[in-house]
């Protein structure tokens, strides 16, 4: 026996369609296992040759009766199976995919890398692709093959690195890895494919065929309408949600996706926010990790339902008017064995270098941005789901540690650019042509950067040199603002400056403002219990803290169980303290946030001009020794102008004049004292008459009282 023979029997032959298949019409297979081999017309079921064993490995080969299409019927120890043989099939990858791929801008490469079924050449069957330029073999295993290398070896396309093979009658759902062998020839653990639709439960950890054909769309009005819903004169009120920790039955168990959207969009949509964004869904292996470290950046984690339940989310939820955003990570991944990590034995998908390759913070693998076929792979992934699953936006994670190369390393630690500086250039140019690529490609769509540090124009188009993103987290006005909370009342006065330095620059990005999964946990604490005072002083505190965010320039970001004053810090393994709703002060804290997210919406104030300078107005912002602030905000010509005051002490204060821009009637929108959220209901009796009395530089003023420990909203009465 040759020595191409004796490589394909050992499972170490690179290019199996050199001698598998019919050459010079001799039809050669290798079938482990088969007790015999025929070969058949596909037309007909003629038999065209009796196939003889040349190897007690499997190696069967005959001659053929006359060329043509063909099927094999095999005879395995407990059957007879009929199928065609996946050697008879030609090239499958067109030149422009490969090109494409190689250049970094194959943006479809979830509809062709991966395992796509399809019908080729009449026949139905599923073609599996795979990046891996350094493996010496690479196989398709799974149960429809006993998880036996030798079964199904791919071709290489030279051209680009990538291997290629179409399993004739395999169907979605079938369980399946990847086989390599690494450019030494060691066999490397079972691999994940990195381009997976869906996954295995984890802990389990093979990828899963599926189909994404077969979704099914009813949102095309919301398509259509949702550049101008998601427009930076937008009310914008994202509910900050982890999938699996929202809600949980008896039992503990969290629900599918069509078991959380019966309960989660309603919920969305009866407490007025526009926006779901889910903390990363994408596949992740540690359920601990909150889907930050993920493997799978194609594949919907398989906790909660197939592919297809998470579409029907999606329309359920444009149906109910409600926007989905989802946590998106492209600075790192897990070293898991079965993922991206020295994937064909080399570090393909990170950097050799760990000064590079490294996040010492996490203990995971840096993404090699340099390298176009990865930056096509993440790009593809951002695209997979703003494309293919009608996602309205991603919030990038970890931006921060993408732009500098020093991002927590110590002096020697970091290589530095080009250029000799800290600054990761492959990252900017990778975040400008992300955000490119969805501005050009999906109008409308939301790309948010949690970035904390001051790296300029995060928010200002890649065309005016930014970095492009639709809105920046403003970290910085969540830490001075809560700082400012947590002091007793008392103390305030020496911290005043921590809830005014926000505006110093708040137009200098298009800002949201976030209180984040990543206050509650960690010892933390949660939102109420970061308050100080009594139980009726903690709840009070955060009603005027969420009304006085509800007011500020900026679209808002809530996570679940701030609603309604979790005392608890989140825990991913239980769901939101939903009993505390039979507490009045809870039920209303959860009314209160209903009806900020309805003056937001119903005040163009409150949200036009949330980025320009001109929608915003100090009329007191220096009253240090009574923590009291007002300010104006203002819509477009013609919209009603309001007024919000803060009162941070439990002091009420009776007579403050304050002016306003225009005489006439101010409504009470919102008073979080009202005994309607658990407050003393002071205030100033729902409607007031603005005065002609000059104040702060107005010609008209009102004469309020001013609730302890709150915020109340005015609007000029239409």
């Amino acid at each position: 026996m040759n020595a191409a023979l004796e490589s394909l029997i050992e499972g170490r032959h690179g290019d199996p369609f050199a001698v598998l298949g019919l050459h010079e019409g001799v039809l050669r297979c290798f079938l482990p296992g088969a007790r015999a081999v025929t070969a058949l017309a596909r037309e007909d079921g003629a038999e065209l040759a009796r196939l003889e064993p040349v190897h007690p490995a499997g190696l069967f080969e005959g001659r053929m009766a006359r060329p043509g299409p063909y099927r094999l019927r095999i005879q395995w120890p407990e059957a007879v199976e009929e199928v065609e043989d996946p050697y008879s099939f030609g090239l499958l990858l067109g030149p422009l995919d490969l090109h494409l791929f190689a250049e970094g801008r194959h943006f479809g490469l979830g509809r062709v890398f991966g395992a796509q079924p399809m019908v080729v050449d009449g026949i139905p069957g599923v073609r599996f692709a795979l990046w891996a330029p350094n493996a010496r073999r690479v196989s398709v295993v799974g149960a429809f093959n006993n998880w036996d290398g030798r079964r199904h070896p791919m071709r290489r396309r030279q051209e680009a690195g990538v291997w290629e093979l179409f399993i004739p009658r395999l169907t979605p759902g079938a369980l399946y890895k990847y086989e390599l062998l690494g450019p030494d020839g060691g066999l490397l653990p079972l691999k994940a494919d990195p381009c997976a639709l869906a996954t295995e439960l984890p802990p389990a950890t093979a990828s899963r065929v599926a189909d994404l054909s077969r979704l099914d769309w009813s949102d095309a009005a919301w398509m259509r309408d949702r550049p101008a819903r998601q427009a930076g004169d937008a009310p914008l009120s994202i509910y900050e949600v982890h999938a699996g920790s929202w809600w949980r039955d008896a039992k503990g168990h969290s629900p599918d996706w069509d078991g959380l959207a019966d309960r989660l969009i309603p919920y969305a949509k009866g407490m007025g926010f526009t926006h779901l964004e889910f903390l990363p869904i994408t596949e992740h292996p540690f359920y601990g990790s909150w889907g930050y470290q993920p493997l799978s950046l194609f594949a919907p984690s398989a906790r909660f339902g197939p592919p297809a339940g998470f579409a029907r989310f999606v329309d359920r939820a444009h149906a109910e008017g409600i926007g989905i955003i989802l946590d998106w990570v492209p600075a790192h991944f897990p070293a898991d064995a079965h993922g991206l990590y020295r994937f064909d034995g080399t570090p393909l998908y990170e950097h050799a270098d760990p000064r590079e390759g490294f996040h010492q913070d996490w203990n995971t693998a840096i993404y090699n941005l340099g390298r176009n076929e990865v930056r096509g792979f993440l790009l593809a992934s951002a695209a997979h789901w703003l494309g293919d699953f009608h996602v309205d936006g991603l919030r990038v994670d970890a931006v921060a540690s993408m732009l500098y190369r020093d991002y927590s390393r110590k002096q020697g630690e970091w290589v530095p650019n080009r250029y000799g500086g800290r600054e990761n250039l492959e990252a900017v140019d990778f975040l400008r042509e992300l955000n490119s690529m969805v501005a050009e490609t999906f109008p409308g769509a939301l790309v948010i950067a949690e970035e904390s540090t001051a790296w300029p124009g995060v928010s200002r188009p890649a065309s005016d040199g930014g970095l492009g993103f639709s809105r920046k987290w403003n970290m910085g006005w969540m830490h001075d603002t809560l700082h400012y909370m947590e002091h007793d009342p008392i103390h305030r006065r020496h911290h005043h400056d921590a809830m005014t330095f926000g505006l110093v620059y708040a137009w200098s990005e298009r800002f949201v403002l976030p209180l984040s999964h990543d206050e509650v946990v960690y010892g933390k604490g949660s939102l109420i219990g970061k308050m100080p005072g009594d139980d009726w002083q903690k709840f009070a505190n955060l009603r005027a803290y969420l009304g006085f965010m509800w007011a500020h320039p900026g679209k808002k970001l809530l996570f679940m169980g701030g609603e309604i004053g979790q005392w608890s810090e989140w825990n991913h393994d239980s769901a939101v303290d939903w009993p505390l709703l039979d507490g009045p002060r809870h039920r209303g804290l959860q009314r209160l946030v209903r009806d900020l997210n309805a003056a937001l919406a119903a005040l163009p104030a409150l949200h036009a001009k949330d980025d320009q300078p001109e929608g915003f107005r100090w009329v007191i912002g220096d009253a240090r020794a009574e923590s009291v602030f007002a300010w104006l905000r203002f819509g477009r010509e013609g919209d009603p102008p309001v007024l919000a005051v803060s009162n941070l002490t439990p002091v009420p204060r009776q007579g403050w004049r304050i002016g306003v821009p225009q005489a006439g009637a101010w409504r009470e929108v919102v008073n979080t004292d009202s005994e309607l959220y658990g407050g003393t209901n002071s205030g100033n009796g729902g409607l007031l008459q603005a005065q002609t009395a000059a104040s702060h530089g107005f010609e008209h003023s009102l004469e309020l009282t001013l609730p302890p420990l709150a915020t109340i909203i005015l609007a000029l009465q239409e």
